[in-house]
């Protein structure tokens, strides 16, 4: 059980790191926040497993990567819409 507790926190920290530290393709943060959000839910579930609680919270936040997901997809098709790629230091948003 600690080796898995151990290995979903390596999992959310690497991906973190890919988040920060390669920003360049909105695609490739795009992965890395849904892996991010997959490392939550898992410690999340294990936490409700372990303690013998009810799994209605874990539904919710389920509802709420699924929004976050489309969410973020529905802005990469409109970028590679407007400026035909998904590359993001050749844009200015300010």
């Amino acid at each position: 059980m600690k080796i898995i507790i151990f290995l979903l926190i390596y999992v959310f920290i690497v991906a973190n790191y890919i988040f920060c530290f390669n920003y360049k393709h909105l695609l490739i943060m795009l992965l890395m926040l849904e892996l991010m959000s997959m490392m939550i839910f898992f410690m999340f579930y294990m936490s409700l497993m372990m303690l013998d609680l009810n799994f209605y919270y874990l539904m919710l936040f389920l509802l709420i990567m699924v929004c976050e997901g489309v969410l973020g997809i529905s802005i990469l098709v409109y970028m590679i819409r407007i400026y035909g790629s998904d590359y993001y230091m050749i844009y200015s948003f300010l």
